[in-house]
Order: structure tokens, then C-alpha cells, then sequence
């Protein structure tokens, strides 16, 4: 049940960096082992941040890629600090293990040798800034319009950290398997930075529309239609997008509240989750330019296993991807749906402004049952509710972690063939 695709993914990189390494003990074992798996975690990470489409599916979509990228980011900087303190403690660690002369970095001349002194000092300055840039991501204490220009500055640490690696290399790396998977490391990391650089990322998804309908449905809800036109792609139940109303502000990942309809026309239900989202109903109107990137995600709770038990769940905002697929099946009736069970968390029946549209699908719907977990009457949903009585059954959740979290501990122990599918909008 445990989702295991973001561990498997960090040991299948360093398994396959490992399987590489012309392996011994001395400093310069470990000062170039470390600086090896750091660059190329680094390198790894800047090929996220370009968003490839052709690892969507094997990583699980993009929301699951820019987990991976976050903990590729932290172990290439744990490598990268470990590569540093061994620099700086070379004396003793060269009287316990020795040296290996044959790992010494190349030694070149004129302009190269210039180079090479510059690389090298850049290395410290470039590690000080990434420590500083990766903690401040993951502290949260800097705003996301500020921090996300503070972040355009990483292309740049990683261009400085990759020419260090690159010329203080051990020559004759050029010539193993080592230097190869580092040099093809390297190139996607640097042609990743460029187009970081050059704003070049999303930009063959990224499509110009028109604000066509604003509307507040409850206190922190807002409603936004966009018109994107005949050039839009089309779209699946359970994707999203990355939105930009405001440059300034730049892009927020909104679920896409509505099915395709070929139309052009896509819906979007915004909380107010900050200080940006608050103001939306007061900034956008009927004619307002839209810029949208996308479509992307994984997420489709349709895509459940043959004769498994399908159970939705939903909290408060969450309830968006399962709107639109109950959209779909009611627009694409030529095909055959399972039947499901769909959980909806929320605060109080009364004032949620999807609870009426919700039943007036679940109406048309005879193979939906609806279930409504009310947390102001004390009806909060636990994993005893879920009422399992299938060998397989497939769990789509969408809302917030703590409920995730506490769904997930309650359902560890149970002795059933158990699959919990959720989106992951955690972008920094």
C-alpha cells in the first residue's frame, strides 16, 4: 500500500551510480565518491525542473517528479556538504586511509588551467549559496512570488558546481563507464539550466486564453472559467495545470474542475490558501488574459484494476477531479464504468457550493454512491467507513495530507491486495 516509487527512484540512482565506481579507500576515494554522486544527484534534479515529458508516466506524473526533484535536490546538497567537510578534513582522513595518487584531479595548462583555478574557486562560494537557497526552499519562511525568482538563481549555482566537477575530474574518467554517466549527467543538467535560463520550460505546453466567468461560491472558494480556444489539447478527468493570471505572480497549479468537452472552456475551483489565491475574486474579471501550461498529471480514477473495489475520497477542495470525472461519464456514455463509493470530507453540507452540483450528478449516476463525512456534526472520516469488502480494491484520494496520512495508518495492517493513489501539489 505504502507508496514506494519515490524511494525506489532515489536507490535506483544511486544503485546505478554505484554500479559505476572503481571502488577503494583512501581521501581521494571519498572526496571524489562524493562529489561524483553529488553533481550527478544535481544534475538529476535540474532534468526534473525541465519537466520531460517521457518520465511522467514512469515516475507517475509531473506532481510525483517534483517530489523526486525535491529529494534529489536535498541529497545532491548532503553530498555536496559531505565533499566539503572532507576537503576540509583532509589531514586526518589522509593519516587513517592513505592516498590514491591515481585519483588526484588532471593538471592542465595556459587558458585551461585558468579555467580550472576559477572552477575551483568557485566551489565553496556555490555550495554556501546552494545551502542557503535549498534551506530557504524548505523552510517555507520566504513567500512564493519572492522566493520563486530567488530560485531562478539555481541554474546558475548548478552551471558554477558543474564546470568544478567537470575540470576537477580525474583525467583518465574520461576514458570509464565513471566519467561517461557523469558526463551524460551533466550535459541533461546543463542543457536544463539553459533552458531555465532562457525561460524555455513548458513553453511548447504553455497556451494563451481569456478569463471568461469569475465567480466567489462560498467565503474561500472562487470559480474561474477560462476560454483557451481551439488550440487546447484537450484534457483528462483528474489533470491539472499550471495557471498564470499574474506575471508578477507567476504560476499556481489548479486542478481542472470539468471534463473536455472539445470547447475550448475550462474550469477552475481556487481556494483561498494564501495570500495570492485570497485576492483572486477582487483581481480577475471577465476578459482577463490566462496563460495555462499544461495538461499534466497522472491522476485518473478511472484507471482502477479489473473487479477491484473502486472507493473516491474526497476533501473540501479535493472534490474537483472527481466533479469533472463524474462530468465525463455523463458526457462519454458510450463507454463502461465501475461502480464506485465516493467519500466527501468536508466542514458542513450547508455551506459547501459543490455539495448541490455534487448530487445532481451523483443522480444521474446510479453506479456512484455518495457518502458525506460532516466534521462540524462529528462525522469525520476514518478507514473503518471505507467499508473494504473486496480482495483488491483501489483507493483515489484527493485532499488534505493530514487526512491522507491518517487514512493510510489506519488501512496498513489490513490483509487486502491495497492501492492509495494521490496527487502530490507540494511544488516547492
Amino acid at each position: 500500500m505504502s507508496n514506494l516509487r519515490l524511494p525506489l527512484s532515489l536507490l535506483t540512482l544511486l544503485i546505478l551510480q554505484l554500479s559505476v565506481w572503481q571502488w577503494g579507500l583512501s581521501y581521494e576515494h571519498l572526496l571524489t565518491l562524493s562529489g561524483f554522486l553529488a553533481i550527478n544527484f544535481m544534475s538529476f534534479t535540474m532534468l526534473l525542473a525541465m519537466r520531460p515529458r517521457w518520465l511522467e508516466s514512469p515516475l507517475g506524473g509531473l506532481d510525483k517528479m517534483y517530489h523526486l526533484h525535491k529529494w534529489t535536490g536535498i541529497l545532491g546538497t548532503i553530498f555536496a556538504i559531505g565533499h566539503w567537510l572532507i576537503e576540509m578534513a583532509d589531514d586526518p582522513i589522509q593519516h587513517l586511509f592513505g592516498r590514491e595518487r591515481g585519483l588526484k584531479e588532471a593538471h592542465f595548462s595556459g587558458f585551461l588551467d585558468s579555467l580550472q583555478e576559477m572552477a575551483e574557486d568557485l566551489g565553496e562560494p556555490g555550495l554556501y549559496l546552494l545551502l542557503a537557497l535549498v534551506t530557504i526552499t524548505l523552510i517555507r519562511w520566504v513567500p512564493y512570488r519572492f522566493w520563486r525568482y530567488l530560485h531562478r538563481i539555481m541554474p546558475l549555482i548548478y552551471l558554477a558546481l558543474a564546470a568544478h566537477a567537470l575540470l576537477l575530474a580525474p583525467l583518465h574518467w574520461w576514458q570509464q563507464p565513471t566519467g561517461w554517466l557523469m558526463a551524460v549527467f551533466i550535459l541533461g543538467g546543463i542543457v536544463a539550466a539553459l533552458q531555465s535560463l532562457t525561460g524555455q520550460i513548458g513553453k511548447s505546453r504553455r497556451w494563451q486564453g481569456l478569463v471568461r466567468a469569475v465567480q466567489q461560491v462560498s467565503h474561500n472558494t472562487t470559480e474561474v472559467v477560462c476560454e483557451m480556444g481551439k488550440n487546447w489539447p484537450g484534457h483528462r478527468a483528474g489533470q491539472f495545470a499550471l495557471v498564470t493570471f499574474d506575471r508578477t505572480e507567476g504560476a499556481h497549479p489548479f486542478t481542472l474542475a470539468s471534463t473536455d468537452q472539445n470547447n475550448g472552456l475550462l474550469s477552475f475551483q481556487i481556494k483561498a490558501l494564501g495570500d495570492y489565491t485570497r485576492t483572486l475574486p477582487h483581481r480577475l474579471h471577465s476578459g482577463s488574459k490566462v496563460t495555462v501550461e499544461g495538461p499534466y498529471g497522472c491522476f485518473n480514477p478511472e484507471k482502477g484494476r479489473a473487479k477491484a473495489q473502486q472507493i473516491w475520497i474526497a476533501g473540501g477542495i479535493g472534490i474537483t477531479p472527481f466533479l469533472a470525472a463524474l462530468e465525463s461519464r455523463l458526457v462519454y456514455t458510450d463507454k463502461t464504468y465501475p461502480a464506485v463509493t465516493l467519500h466527501y470530507a468536508i466542514h458542513l453540507a450547508t455551506d459547501d457550493p459543490n455539495v448541490a452540483r455534487l448530487q445532481t450528478l451523483v443522480e444521474q449516476l446510479p453506479e456512484i454512491t455518495l457518502q458525506f463525512h460532516q466534521s462540524q456534526q462529528g462525522q469525520r472520516l476514518t478507514a473503518d467507513q471505507l467499508q473494504l469488502h473486496h480482495a483488491k480494491v483501489d483507493i483515489w484520494f484527493c485532499g488534505p495530507q493530514g487526512l491522507a496520512t491518517a487514512l493510510r495508518e489506519g488501512l496498513k495492517d489490513m490483509s487486502i491486495s491495497l492501492r492509495f493513489h494521490q496527487e502530490r501539489f507540494e511544488f516547492r
